[in-house]
């Protein structure tokens, strides 16, 4: 694993707040960290990662706002500069990506295309 001290993807503030709040719920295994990523698939080519994981040897670990991230060294070509924020409205409720590495995006907003 790698420290680095720039972090590729920001976090709105929305989004540190519910990453913290899940990090708060009893259940909560503090040896995960939020990874961030992509997987190939999704309607659009490449689908968003974004989950609580136990970090690997290939990846870049970083921090925001006492958030200890971490991304697969490999993935950064394609989310560096992305935005991660929160909904929690009643229409629309759940994380969004605003990516300027993406040519084009899905509707459902998890799937993208570079």
């Amino acid at each position: 694993m790698t420290t680095v001290t720039i972090s590729p993807v920001k976090l709105t503030a929305g989004a540190i707040a519910e990453v913290k709040r899940l990090m708060n719920e009893p259940e909560f295994d503090h040896t995960q960290r939020l990874r961030i990523g992509v997987k190939g698939g999704g309607c659009s080519g490449m689908t968003y990662v974004l989950g609580f994981d136990k970090p690997e040897e290939s990846d870049e670990v970083f921090e925001i706002e006492s958030v200890i991230c971490v991304m697969n060294k490999s993935h950064q070509i394609y989310l560096f500069g992305m935005e991660v924020d929160w909904q929690g409205g009643l229409n629309s409720r759940g994380f969004t990506f605003s990516n300027p590495n993406a040519s084009s995006t899905c509707g459902c907003g998890t799937s993208f295309a570079v």
